[in-house]
């Protein structure tokens, strides 16, 4: 008899509180810790067992018919359901990693550097990617191709801003794009020009797809050690499921990257796919020829844009821009397009995701979504990507839908340095807007949305909790009345990501019969200061019973 089924005998027999003669050898047992299961109600346990790759006994200690293969002692150590991020680009992540980072690059003499000294390193031919740069770091300043191009000349610079929406693109880049002064601005996107009509090297919005349809593709093996490190990163960070989107169509998709590595046995993490809402049908294919996949790798969504970023004053307002007279944002995709791929890819039992950020797209996606599924649209477990300007009738809205707020909280601590700036005071008061959303009974999911922002789970509840912003000014919160606690933090990263990716009988919290995926802290995050909340470690990640991270010494 498979020893699966002896575990489900002894448990109905423990229940109901029969003598057991016979012993149960589990794989795991880890004891004396304290594990918080993120079922609500519910004390924490001290032990869990784990036996093939699910958990089988949770609490306060191992039952007397129960042994394990092996044995770990916690030593008091925090365990909790493993992390999961809510939207992750995650390949762009890897590629992230092996490339420029220009994250962190604080004034323009350290932008030119690092990319100048990047493209020296490069093959010819290849070119200078991704780079996550921020120019509020030195004062607003946009990049212009001038800044580079005689260093640079042989070797095409295309560097992205942190949100995703504005770019810098070099006169290599440019005239391998053919992008001139005569070439017009695409709908939903702008080429920014000088007084003469020149392009600087900054395209905001659609207009990013002029250069991104001429970088030449990686190769099968430079994508996989792109996925190994975007993987490696991720179990560091203690996670053991992502949503992973991608901004715009390409020939080899990003499912198609999630594939190959699960085909080359590379995958240790879970994945949920979602694809350009623009290619539903081929999404619609897939589906109908194989599923939607596994425990391991799913698919069967797909994610729209209505707008852009705050950042790149491309989110799309109802009001003009504070600091841009007469400039109300854009929708990247014209509304009705938008509404009719959104209709047909929810005919066809598509999971969908829309990008929304500015109050005017909320409104607009909110509104479509009412209309496309009527009264059933509390079952369709709809999301709303971002989520991070709505008005207060919005919210209610969101709620009454029962829409999912996906939400990335670190971006609020970074935004907060000069988000008033863009929409002034007057309408700040729902920006990430969490305690509201919760208070209302909504649902709330968190990630990162890595590369744009950090990974790090632990970062983004260290954000949800104090909304201290990054430069420091904001100490004691950010529209601080919309600050939530540690447990709230947890769930929207736990729990409430499970049910987002229609889980919640499989993950999740830490329950019988559930995946054994979770994590092993240095400290408890419930107890700790919040500012001391970004010091704590993740120890392990346990994956279906297996650890697939651990630090030297665990």
């Amino acid at each position: 008899m498979h020893k699966r089924i002896l575990v489900v005998t002894a448990l109905v027999l423990t229940a109901c509180e029969q003598p057991r003669h016979d012993s149960v050898v589990v794989d795991f047992v880890y004891e004396n810790g304290v594990i918080w299961t993120g079922v609500p109600g519910t004390d924490d346990a001290r032990a869990i067992a784990v036996d093939d790759g699910a958990i089988v006994h949770v609490g306060s200690k191992l039952p007397a018919h129960m042994t394990a293969e092996n044995s770990i002692d916690l030593g008091g150590r925090f365990v909790m359901p493993g992390f999961m991020d809510n939207h992750v680009h995650f390949i762009e992540g890897g590629a992230a990693l092996a490339s420029v980072d220009l994250r962190d690059a604080d004034t323009p003499e350290e932008f030119i550097k690092r990319i100048v000294d990047s493209a020296a390193a490069l093959p010819r031919g290849r070119w200078v990617l991704n780079g996550n740069w921020d120019h509020t770091l030195w004062g607003g300043e946009l990049p212009h191709k001038s800044w580079i191009d005689s260093q640079t000349a042989d070797t095409p610079v295309y560097v992205i801003r942190i949100d995703g929406h504005m770019a810098l693109a070099n006169s290599a880049a440019l005239k391998a794009a053919g992008v001139s002064a005569i070439t017009p601005d695409p709908d939903g996107g702008e080429i920014v020009r000088d007084d003469e009509g020149e392009p600087t090297g900054i395209l905001k919005g659609n207009a990013l797809n002029l250069v991104l349809e001429v970088i030449p593709p990686p190769s099968d093996d430079e994508l996989m050690e792109q996925f190994e490190l975007a993987q490696d990163h991720a179990l560091s960070l203690g996670l053991t499921k992502v949503h992973a989107v991608t901004a715009y169509p390409t020939e080899t998709t990003m499912l198609d990257i999630f594939q190959m590595a699960q085909d080359r046995s590379l995958m240790k993490l879970r994945a949920t796919v979602s694809t350009p809402i623009e290619s539903w049908q081929e999404m619609k294919k897939e589906v109908e020829a194989g599923g939607t996949g596994d425990a391991q790798l799913s698919w069967g969504g797909v994610k729209g844009f209505i707008d852009g970023s705050l950042g790149a004053r491309t989110a799309w307002l109802h009001e003009p821009y504070s600091d841009q007279a007469g400039h109300f944002g854009l929708p990247l995709n014209e509304p009705g397009t938008l509404k009719a791929w959104m209709t047909d890819a929810d005919a066809a039992g598509l999971r969908l995701s829309v990008h929304a950020l500015g109050d005017r797209g909320i409104d607009t996606v909110i509104d479509q979504l009412r209309e496309i599924a009527g009264d059933d649209i509390k079952n369709r477990r709809y999301r709303i990507e971002h989520f991070q300007h709505p008005t207060e009738a919005a919210i209610s809205d969101l709620v009454d839908a029962g829409i999912i707020a996906s939400m990335q909280p670190y971006h609020a601590i970074d935004d907060g340095r000069w988000a008033e700036d863009r929409i002034g005071e007057g309408r700040l008061k729902t920006t990430y807007a969490f305690r509201s959303i919760l208070d209302a009974g909504g649902i709330l999911t968190f990630g990162s949305d890595w590369p744009v922002a950090p990974l790090s789970p632990i970062d983004g509840v260290y954000a949800a909790v104090t909304r201290r912003t990054l430069d420091n000014l904001n100490p004691d919160g950010w529209i601080s009345d919309q600050k939530i606690t540690v447990e709230e933090a947890l769930t929207a990263y736990t729990a409430t990501n499970a049910y987002s990716f229609g889980e919640e009988e499989t993950a999740g919290t830490l329950s019988v019969g559930k995946r054994a995926d979770f994590v092993i802290l240095s400290a408890d995050p419930r107890s700790a200061a919040p500012h001391d909340l970004r010091q704590i470690a993740v120890l392990q990640t346990i994956i279906d019973g297996e650890t697939v991270f651990a630090v030297d010494g665990e």
